[in-house]
């Protein structure tokens, strides 16, 4: 039986572990050759032995900090000279930042914020999006947050960030949508992940899902089958959504 993405190239970024490893691992299950790309070489040294041992998978290796967006653009040029295409990519990389009240925030703290959370995904759009051009069905996934719309006290820095990333990413659905292209935002909400414990330390784990449970609904949004683009999928409701003016 033909996997539903077989011979598609898929693009992860953060997938040494939490979402990002769930993510890769599930879209290899469906057939898809990852591209994985995270700071850690020993998590993605991991994720490509789950691959291979889940049926044989096949997996690209990229150790590099998003923030780095000369090596985000090396990337897009080593891809399009060995693949001439890219059909998936999912932006889950992030960083929590600091939880303080903002006058009380490092500019460094809150640019180090940006660069990853906002700035990367920007540099991933400006140099993936030929790439994705060269698709069947270009399919992107950014995860963002319900803090985004909350605008959590304390939690700024990552509500700013995650808020001007569903700007960006709809600015590119909106610029994208007479073409193969389709772009969606996920937000996974309250996961078992690191991150979630930083933030939260006095949590049960226990009560949260866990990141491949989250996977598996991420993977409808990088199939050619999925249609939909500039909205908000909503893990916990798995309600898809537009957005609108404030009324």
């Amino acid at each position: 039986m033909t996997l539903p993405l077989a011979s598609r190239i898929a693009l992860v970024t953060g997938a040494s572990r939490g979402i990002g490893y769930a993510t890769a691992l599930a879209l290899a299950k469906a057939g898809a050759h990852i591209v994985a790309v995270a700071r850690t070489q020993g998590g993605l040294e991991e994720l490509d032995d789950a691959i291979r041992a889940e049926g044989g998978g096949s997996a690209t290796l990229v150790p590099l900090n998003i923030t780095d967006l000369d090596g985000l653009s090396r990337l897009g040029a080593a891809l399009h000279e060995r693949h001439g295409k890219l059909d998936i990519l999912v932006g889950n990389a992030g960083v929590a930042g600091p939880s303080s009240p903002l006058g009380h925030i490092e500019l460094k703290a809150w640019n180090d914020t940006m660069a990853t959370n906002l700035t990367a995904n920007f540099q991933l759009i400006r140099c993936m999006e030929p790439l994705l051009q060269q698709s069947n069905a270009g399919r992107a996934v950014f995860l963002t947050s319900g803090t985004a719309s909350k605008a959590s006290a304390y939690r700024g820095p990552y509500a700013v960030s995650k808020a001007a990333l569903e700007t960006l990413v709809r600015v590119w659905a909106n610029e994208t949508a007479t073409t193969k292209i389709r772009v969606n935002l996920f937000n996974p909400g309250p996961i078992r992940t690191h991150m979630r414990a930083i933030v939260m330390p006095g949590e049960d784990p226990e009560t949260l899902d866990t990141p491949a449970q989250v996977a598996e609904h991420i993977v409808p949004l990088c199939l050619p089958s999925w249609t939909e683009t500039g909205k908000f999928v909503d893990y916990k409701t798995g309600k898809v959504m537009g957005f609108h003016p404030p009324s």
